[in-house]
C-alpha cells in the first residue's frame, strides 16, 4: 500500500493575547491556502532499511523534520519510506514545519492503521503548542480562530516549536470566500528556533490595552466580514491588525524591504499584512486584474532587492488530501 499526502499552507494573521492577565494566553486567527504545499508518498518497508527503520528521500530541508515525526509514531520493529515529491519553503511564515510533521505522522498512522486523529498526531510530533491554526488547516482548512491555552498550564510565552502544550481548541472555522490572495515570499528567512524564543521573551507580555484593541477588531470586523463576504471590511481589519499587539512588533523586526512590500500591497489591494514572523506578505482583493498587477509589481521589487517570488493563490476550504493506493 502507498499513501500520498498533499498538504495546504497557512497564513497566520495574528496571535491575540500575549498578555495573559485574564488567565489565557495565545489565541490566534489564520487562513488556509492551497499553495505552496507539500506532497509526499510513503510506503511500508522492512525495519532493517534506513535509520531506525525510516528512510526519507528527496532534495528538501524537510527530511530531518519528517524523519523525527515518523520516529515519534512508528511502532517498534516497523519501517517506513517517505519520498518528498514537492516541498515548501521553511521559516518564511507559512507553517511549513507543522505541515511537514503532520504529513509524515499521518503517513505512518494510515500505513499502520493506528487510528490517530490529527490532534493526536500533532501532540505526538510536538506541533501546535502556541497556535492551533496549522493543525486545523491540515485537518479541515478554511478561516480559523483558536482559543489559546490556560496560562496556568502553559506558564510562559513561547512559540509553537518550543511549547509542550497541546494544540489549542478551535472556536470558529468558516469557509473563506474565493478572493484573490497575492502572496510574496521574499528570499530571506524569518525568526525561528532560539531567535523566535528570544523575541517572545523580550516582547511579552504585550500591554493589555493593545490586546483589547486587537480583540475588538477581530470580533467586530474580521469575523463578521468573513461570514458576510465583505472584502472591504476584511481588508480594513487586516490593515488595522498590522499596527497593534504582537504583530506590530513582529513587523518592526523585519528588513525595511518587507515593510515596503506590505505598504505597496496595501495601496493596491483591499488589505495586506505579514504572516506569522514573516517574511511572507499577503494582500487580499476580489479583482483578478488588481491581483495580477500587484503580483507583477511586487515581483519586480523582489527581483531588485531580496529575491524570492510572488504568486496569486486562493483559500483552501478543506484539509490535506490523503490518497491510498494498493
Amino acid at each position: 500500500m502507498t499513501i500520498e499526502i498533499t498538504t495546504p499552507s497557512r497564513l497566520h494573521i495574528t496571535l491575540i493575547d500575549l498578555n495573559a492577565s485574564i488567565g489565557r494566553v495565545d489565541g490566534g486567527i489564520g487562513l488556509t491556502i492551497g499553495e505552496p504545499g507539500i506532497r509526499i508518498k510513503a510506503e511500508v518497508v522492512e525495519a532493517a532499511e534506513g535509520v531506525d527503520g525510516i528512510t526519507v528521500a528527496g532534495d528538501s530541508e524537510l527530511t530531518g523534520r519528517m524523519r523525527e515525526s515518523a520516529r515519534a509514531i512508528l511502532p517498534e520493529g516497523c519501517g517506513v519510506r517517505i519520498h518528498i515529491e514537492q516541498d515548501s519553503p521553511s521559516h518564511v511564515g507559512l507553517g511549513t514545519g507543522t505541515q511537514a510533521a503532520l504529513a509524515a505522522g499521518m503517513a505512518v498512522n494510515r500505513l499502520y492503521n493506528l487510528s490517530m486523529s490529527v490532534r493526536d498526531i500533532a501532540i505526538a510530533v510536538g506541533r501546535g503548542g502556541t497556535s492551533g491554526i496549522g493543525v486545523a488547516s491540515f485537518e479541515s482548512g478554511g478561516f480559523i480562530l483558536d482559543s489559546g491555552h490556560k496560562f496556568s498550564e502553559k506558564g510562559v510565552f513561547k512559540p509553537s516549536a518550543a511549547s509542550q502544550s497541546p494544540p489549542a481548541s478551535i472556536l470558529f472555522q468558516q469557509p473563506f470566500p474565493d478572493w484573490e490572495i497575492v502572496l510574496a515570499i521574499p528570499g530571506v528567512v524569518g525568526a525561528h528556533d532560539a531567535r523566535e524564543v528570544d523575541i517572545f521573551g523580550k516582547e511579552c507580555p504585550i500591554p493589555l490595552s493593545e490586546v483589547r484593541k486587537l480583540s475588538h477588531i477581530i470580533l467586530m470586523e474580521t469575523l463578521p466580514s468573513v461570514v458576510e463576504g465583505d472584502i472591504e471590511a476584511f481588508g480594513d481589519s487586516i490593515n488595522r491588525i498590522q499596527d497593534v499587539g504582537f504583530k506590530r512588533r513582529e513587523i518592526a523586526l523585519q528588513e525595511p524591504e518587507i515593510v515596503q512590500i506590505i505598504k505597496r500591497m496595501q495601496e493596491s489591494t483591499c488589505g495586506a499584512g505579514m504572516s506569522s514572523f514573516g517574511p511572507a506578505v499577503y494582500g487580499i482583493t476580489d479583482s483578478r486584474r488588481a491581483a495580477a498587477d500587484t503580483m507583477h509589481r511586487v515581483q519586480e521589487f523582489l527581483d531588485a532587492t531580496l529575491g524570492g517570488r510572488c504568486m496569486v493563490v486562493h483559500a483552501r476550504n478543506s484539509g490535506a488530501d490523503v490518497c491510498v493506493s494498493p
